[in-house]
């Protein structure tokens, strides 16, 4: 998928906005390139959308459709003085009727990533982590049970 320029991000946004919300988006979209865990954020105190560029890319289209409206859900409310926030019922309800998801789908890229597989010793519970623990300084948040390395994925 090609990278759409911001003034391109700017009119999809404008578009979304008014086929599913039917109100407009009066505000900036832009790219924000520092964003590592999410696909985009409202900022509360300017009313722009930020965008992950790299769900734009690695993403179909619909994907990146849907965290344009879940981050449209966060401005209408918070414009509209509604409870704009993930907990509020005014907010889940939007999202229903938008048919946004509540959270964006991770990136094939970082599913890719190599994967460390613990284990405790007592409960037997299993934990995957991307970065090495020190089995030595920390312990399960089950039953507080010793941790092994058992191996590597990916």
């Amino acid at each position: 998928m090609e990278r759409l320029c911001e003034e391109q991000l700017n009119e999809l946004v404008k578009q979304i906005s008014m086929k599913h919300f039917h109100k407009p988006f009066v505000h900036k979209a832009t790219y924000n390139y520092r964003l590592r865990t999410t696909g985009g954020r409202y900022m509360l105190n300017t009313h722009n959308i930020e965008i992950n560029p790299k769900y734009v890319l690695e993403m179909k289209k619909q994907d990146y459709v849907d965290i344009i409206k879940h981050e449209l859900c966060h401005y209408h409310l918070h414009i509209e003085g509604k409870g704009y926030k993930h907990e509020d019922q005014e907010f889940r309800q939007l999202l229903l009727e938008v048919n946004a998801p509540m959270h964006c789908k991770p990136l094939p890229s970082e599913q890719n990533k190599r994967k460390l597989q613990y284990r405790c010793k007592s409960c037997g519970l299993i934990y995957e982590r991307i970065r090495r623990v020190n089995t030595k300084k920390y312990r399960c948040g089950r039953c507080y049970g010793e941790i092994n390395k058992l191996s590597e994925k990916g």
